[in-house]
């Protein structure tokens, strides 16, 4: 039976260090405030006129296809996931085909599933895969939050929260039995969609550029910040007991898990939970704050650059985020 593995993982992200510090004098903040409700010390931004959504993309799957040793025109199909894309359209998976160079006009498929955006573009690669349709695809996941966000103490809550940066994986077609992505479940609950937004602009407005230009803070993301925990905490456990479960594994079989970095105590939450050791559970939310798409990506490639990950452990990922949306997958990596 035809079945995928991630042959390369590669990350990037922007040499801007932001320290809570830096943010203190804008956002009337503090460092302790920060980390004591997020878990977070400092993250990247972009720098502009060197960094886009694209191109970190780019620099991420290189590392991924170095490794894989795979070259640009043995790209079969790209997807990429992303909240943040350069352009309204077209979509950012056609500009990073052309910054690597890859020209054998192979689909590129953009996925707006917020923070679990990768994990549903890795499903959606490994159906492909699966079916037989295409054996080399390429997965990224790629954002810049901070040209978005609200640098005031309005929005304090939200911006400190969010950096960015981007991840990468280069599945390929594997019929050993037991290798590779074993399972992925997906879900979406749509009655709770304002509760984690950015609204505007908004399409369903006769002129929603002027409604723009009128109310600009409309622009900037809203997040029940309390609603978002509540749900978080019940979703992630949920969604990682049903991959163990479908592969009949239990949570002590876990090499590895790799929750979407989405605040440290929601992970600490979950390592609670579902009993899994400190060495268990990679968290580098420290570093980056939550990079949404990007998330899950730069985690699994850092925790594989670092040793933490080797060939044949079972990694366990698992995303929750705006939608809302929730999802797992379970691998032999």
């Amino acid at each position: 039976m035809r079945q995928s593995y991630i042959a390369g993982v590669g990350h990037y992200v922007p040499t801007r260090v932001v320290t809570n510090a830096e943010l203190e004098p804008v956002m009337n903040t503090s460092d302790a405030w920060i980390q004591e409700r997020t878990g977070i010390k400092e993250r990247r931004w972009f720098e502009e006129g060197t960094d886009t959504t694209a191109n970190m993309g780019a620099n991420a799957a290189r590392k991924a296809m170095e490794m894989a040793g795979v070259a640009p025109n043995d790209v079969q199909m790209i997807v990429f996931a992303t909240l943040s894309p350069d352009y309204f359209f077209p979509g950012s998976g056609v500009l990073m085909q052309r910054e690597l160079g890859i020209t054998n006009n192979c689909p590129a498929l953009d996925v707006r599933n917020q923070c679990s955006g990768f994990i549903y573009a890795l499903s959606v690669a490994d159906q492909f895969i699966r079916t037989g349709m295409y054996d080399t695809v390429l997965v990224v996941g790629s954002e810049i939050h901070s040209s978005g966000l609200d640098k005031s103490p309005e929005g304090r809550t939200v911006s400190v929260i969010f950096g960015d940066g981007a991840g990468s994986v280069l599945l390929r077609n594997s019929t050993q039995e037991g290798q590779g992505i074993l399972s992925t479940h997906l879900y979406s609950q749509g009655e709770h969609a304002e509760e984690l937004i950015v609204k505007e602009p908004g399409s369903n407005r006769a002129d929603r550029l002027q409604y723009v230009l009128d109310n600009p803070q409309d622009l900037y993301p809203y997040m029940n910040g309390q609603t978002v925990f509540k749900n978080a905490v019940v979703r992630f456990p949920q969604v990682i007991k049903e991959a163990l479960d479908q592969n009949g594994m239990e949570a002590s079989d876990i090499d590895m898990l790799i929750p979407h970095q989405a605040n440290l105590r929601i992970t600490q939450f979950v390592q609670q939970k579902m009993g899994l050791s400190d060495d268990k559970v990679y968290s580098n939310i420290q570093r980056y704050g939550n990079t949404t798409a990007a998330s899950v990506p730069i985690a699994l490639s850092e925790a594989v650059q670092e040793g933490k990950i080797k060939r044949g452990d079972l990694v366990c990922m698992a995303a929750f985020g705006s939608g809302f949306t929730w999802a797992s997958a379970l691998l032999k990596f």
